[in-house]
């Protein structure tokens, strides 16, 4: 799969599952815009895919607010004239039961990780209805399948990107745009830090292949939906979770 001439936008793609998809992306020849709202941890994918003698632009705005969304999209046109590939990555975590959850924990994880595809793909479709051609795929959650105690704010953020999704998907099947969702399972980043080792362990228990998913696990997925030959699957969710949730 070549990616040559394609632009990209990955949000959230200072680290983690994010970093991983904008270098995946990159090292296939797209230009990749990478968003983040930390400019260091953004510098750090930046380095590292210019190291590499890869094409990509820092895009260091918030994209849960839909004003700076539009300042980046205005940034990235003077740049580049269309974008052909859409990530909405960015997310959070505030765990806490619901009982002892403020507005603010509620507030900020449906700003950054739902809204955000709100502002993001709403900005994008104009360009990509005019070309006739686009791929939005958003990252949600098995979270967003099965549930989980404390992440009530969570669940249903990356719940409402799958209604989301398939509903964009109704919208611009006509307009060669598709829209997928990918649900990854428990992966190996910095989130997993803070988890202790018996809850840990109980996790690796329920999780039939035995170990925990890598970044680049996830961005292989959403290198093949971003490609053409990815082009009659849309309005689909794609489970990479290591048999944890089987559907």
């Amino acid at each position: 799969m070549s990616f040559e001439g394609k632009i990209s936008l990955v949000t959230g793609a200072g680290q983690g599952i994010g970093r991983s998809i904008a270098i995946t992306l990159a090292a296939n020849g797209s230009t990749v815009f990478i968003n983040d709202i930390n400019e260091e941890i953004a510098e750090g994918t930046y380095s590292y895919i210019k190291n590499k003698g890869y094409k990509c632009h820092k895009v260091i705005f918030d994209v849960s607010d839909f004003n700076s969304v539009q300042k980046m999209f205005d940034f990235i046109y003077s740049k580049e004239a269309r974008l052909d590939i859409l990530v909405n990555n960015a997310g959070i975590l505030r765990d806490i039961t619901l009982q002892k959850m403020s507005e603010t924990d509620w507030d900020e994880v449906i700003s950054i990780n739902l809204k955000s595809v709100f502002n993001c793909s709403k900005t994008a479709l104009a360009k990509m209805i005019e070309n006739n051609y686009g791929r939005v795929i958003n990252i949600s959650s098995v979270i967003a399948l099965r549930g989980n105690f404390g992440q009530t704010n969570y669940a249903a953020s990356k719940a409402g990107i799958i209604g989301f999704s398939k509903s964009l998907a109704y919208e611009t099947a006509k307009k060669g745009i598709t829209v997928n969702v990918v649900a990854p399972g428990v992966i190996e980043t910095d989130m997993l830090k803070t988890i202790p080792e018996s809850i840990m362990e109980k996790i690796l228990s329920n999780i039939p292949m035995g170990h925990l998913g890598k970044p680049e696990d996830i961005a292989n997925m959403v290198l093949f939906l971003a490609s053409d030959e990815a082009g009659y699957i849309t309005g689909q969710v794609f489970n990479v979770n290591g048999g944890f949730l089987m559907q």
